[in-house]
């Protein structure tokens, strides 16, 4: 399998596993929306939590000129963590949420 292919199965596996949670508040859904035309990978939740409307992304990945680009992650443990234990390397993920003079200093790729 190459490089590419295999970084979609993982992004998915991990993506998979979030779109199962069931919050513990409200009465709000989590949708996986995997776009592997174009290589958009989306968690994101949608629902009522009482009388306030729930809608918006809870991760959002994509794959850009070879390399992992997390535009958005709204989890505690971080999914650049995720996919650095899973065996993908630092120089292929991007914090794409973090402004470009400051990945410099994150340990991850610029971009």
């Amino acid at each position: 399998m190459d490089k590419l292919n295999q970084y979609r199965v993982l992004i998915e596996e991990i993506l998979g596993k979030y779109s199962e949670i069931k919050l513990s508040y409200g009465e709000i859904e989590i949708y996986p929306f995997f776009d592997r035309e174009r290589d958009h990978y989306q968690i994101f939740e949608a629902g009522w939590n009482k009388y306030t409307r729930v809608f918006g992304p809870l991760i959002h990945i994509d794959i850009l000129d070879g390399k992992i680009w997390i535009q958005h992650d709204g989890t505690e443990v971080g999914i650049a963590n995720e996919l650095v234990e899973l065996g993908i390397p630092k120089h292929d993920i991007v914090l794409g949420y973090h402004a470009k003079i400051m990945r410099q200093y994150d340990g991850f790729a610029v971009g």
